[in-house]
C-alpha cells in the first residue's frame, strides 16, 4: 500500500473516532447491572422560559444506592437552556457516575452565538471561557449567573440514551435533583448549590431524571 494512502486511512480513523467521542456519551460504569431506577418518579417541572429553578427537597427523594456509592438528594432542580458546549468522560471515579458535563446558558446567556464569541470550551471538568479587545459581550456578573458546567449523572440507561443525543447549541429541558456522591471507599463529590458562584466547587453536579432537546 502506498505510503500516501496509509497516511489517509490513519487521518480518516483518527477523524471517525473524535466525531464518535464528541458526539456519543459512555455509558455511566454505575448503571451497569442496575435496575430501573424510581427515584425520579416525580421531579420538578422545569420553568418555563430559558432559566433555573432550585427547591427544598422536602422528604421528596431518599439517600440511595447508585454502583458502589451512595447519592444523597440536595436540592430539586430544573433548568431550560442552552447547551455551549458539552464534554464526554471515560476515566476517573467521576466518570462512573457523570460520564458528560454540559456547559449551559439561561436567560441572557441562552441568545444564538454567544458560545462562539466567548470561545467556550471544556476540559478536566471545567467550563472556560474569555474574549477579545472588544469586551465580554455582557457583564461578567451576568455571565457567572446565567450559565453553569453542569456534570450529569443519568439516572438510568434511557436517560444516559437521551443524554447522549444532545450536542452544542441544542436548547434542553432537564428535570432532575442536585446531589452529594459519597463512594464506599470514602471517595465524594458534591454540588454546588448557589447560580452565582464560580471556580472550584461551583458545578452543579445533577442527577437527571429527564433530558428533552426542545
Amino acid at each position: 500500500m502506498p505510503r500516501w494512502l496509509y497516511a489517509v486511512l490513519i487521518a480518516l480513523t483518527a477523524a471517525l473516532w473524535w466525531a464518535g467521542h464528541r458526539s456519543s456519551a459512555p455509558m455511566a460504569a454505575s448503571l451497569d447491572g442496575n435496575p430501573a431506577m424510581t427515584v425520579c418518579r416525580a421531579p420538578l417541572l422545569a420553568p418555563e422560559g430559558m432559566q433555573a429553578q432550585q427547591s427544598d427537597v422536602g422528604g421528596r427523594l431518599s439517600p440511595f444506592r447508585m454502583g458502589e456509592a451512595t447519592i444523597f438528594p440536595l436540592a430539586g432542580f430544573s433548568v431550560q437552556a442552552r447547551v455551549l458546549s458539552r464534554e464526554n468522560y471515560s476515566l476517573g471515579r467521576e466518570a462512573d457516575y457523570s460520564p458528560t458535563d454540559l456547559a449551559l446558558g439561561w436567560g441572557p446567556m441562552s441568545e444564538p452565538g454567544l458560545a462562539r464569541r466567548l470561545n467556550v470550551h471544556q476540559g478536566g471538568r471545567w467550563y472556560r471561557y474569555g474574549w477579545g479587545s472588544e469586551g465580554p459581550p455582557m457583564a461578567l456578573g451576568d455571565i457567572v449567573r446565567h450559565s453553569a458546567n453542569m456534570h450529569m449523572v443519568p439516572v438510568d440507561r434511557d436517560v444516559a440514551r437521551a443524554l447522549s443525543s444532545v450536542d452544542a447549541d441544542d436548547i434542553v429541558r432537564i428535570r432532575g435533583w442536585l446531589v452529594r456522591i459519597e463512594g464506599d471507599n470514602g471517595w465524594r463529590w458534591q454540588s454546588s448549590l448557589s447560580r452565582e458562584d464560580s471556580g472550584p466547587g461551583a458545578c452543579e453536579l445533577v442527577l437527571v431524571c429527564s433530558i428533552d432537546r426542545r
